[in-house]
């Protein structure tokens, strides 16, 4: 198949690629490289399935000329992804995550091609559910990010109701692995990971008793690729996640293996906080024949050996 990545020289993006090429597709990347990196996707560069487009998604002439290539999905990752960005600066996320995913949808509509549109856990309410949060669980926009999803997600769905375009709607969770960023826009297992391998203490927002369902990007991306392949979801909202949470204490501490390197400092948006983010991911198992197969503990093996042995933080 012919496939468009929007935002593929992202983290999850570039394993979403990886995954595509493993597969046998060409693939085209879209991606203003604000928030990925070329390095990312520097190993598919001379494979001849591949081809690297630096731009934005809210250029909608750009747009007009990548859709010529007539694809048969549309992967679109690109986003602000940063909650405290958000908050700074809400108009650029909600450009971004929202007029931009309609500008996607519109070159969807108009060149009949799937759209794969990756959302966010944090457009969910908490839950104490020890089953878990499902699809059709409350959502609450606690954050401009999540505010943005939550409308890009109503949009998407729209098309389908109203277009009968092929849509899904994926809600991965906390998602964590090789080629995330270790600094302050990257995941905490990763910052919690970098700061170890320096000898610097591990900070704690909060009290540390919020939970995290962290999924590793691997079964993250089989999981995204999944979903456009089938037809099955085709305008359905899938969760995906370990179905395991972990208070961030207990993460830092797995982590650390020191106690008195774990510092609790104050929270920098108390008010976007989820207390518990616990995955129930029966629908994709059901719909798509996906389950995440790495553990918590093995993944950040493996996150741990690629930081070694890596430059890109």
């Amino acid at each position: 198949m012919k496939v468009l990545v929007t935002g593929g020289a992202g983290f999850i993006g570039r394993w979403v690629v990886w995954q595509l090429i493993k597969n046998g597709h060409s693939v085209w990347v879209l991606d203003d490289l604000s928030n990925g990196r070329k390095e990312n996707i520097e190993e598919f560069s001379k494979n001849e399935h591949f081809t690297f487009i630096k731009g934005d998604i809210k250029d909608r002439f750009l747009l007009d000329d990548i859709f010529l290539n007539q694809f048969d999905i549309c992967f679109h990752l690109g986003a602000s992804i940063n909650v405290q960005d958000s908050i700074n600066d809400p108009k650029e996320t909600f450009y971004n995550d929202t007029v931009g995913t309609f500008n996607i949808l519109e070159k969807c509509k108009e060149h009949h091609v799937k759209l794969v549109f990756m959302s966010t856990c944090m457009v969910y309410d908490c839950t104490s559910n020890e089953l878990g949060i499902k699809e059709n669980d409350l959502i609450k926009p606690a954050s401009p990010y999540a505010g943005s999803k939550i409308a890009a997600e109503n949009m998407v769905l729209s098309y389908y109701y109203t277009y009968k375009l092929p849509v899904v709607v994926v809600r991965p969770f906390n998602t964590y692995g090789p080629y995330q960023k270790t600094g302050g826009e990257g995941g905490v297992i990763a910052i919690f990971l970098k700061n170890k391998l320096e000898g610097k203490k591990l900070f704690i927002y909060g009290d540390g008793t919020q939970t995290r369902d962290f999924l590793y990007v691997e079964d993250c991306a089989r999981f995204v690729v999944k979903a456009g392949y089938s037809d099955k979801v085709n305008g359905e909202i899938v969760n995906a996640g370990l179905g395991r949470d972990i208070a961030i204490n207990g993460l830092a501490a797995l982590i650390a293996k020191d106690e008195s390197q774990i510092e609790h400092v104050k929270h920098i948006h108390p008010q976007s906080e989820i207390q518990k983010l616990l995955c129930n991911y029966d629908k994709a198992k059901q719909l798509l024949d996906w389950e995440p197969k790495v553990g918590l503990e093995e993944g950040i093996r493996r996150t741990e050996e690629w930081i070694k042995t890596t430059n890109l933080i």
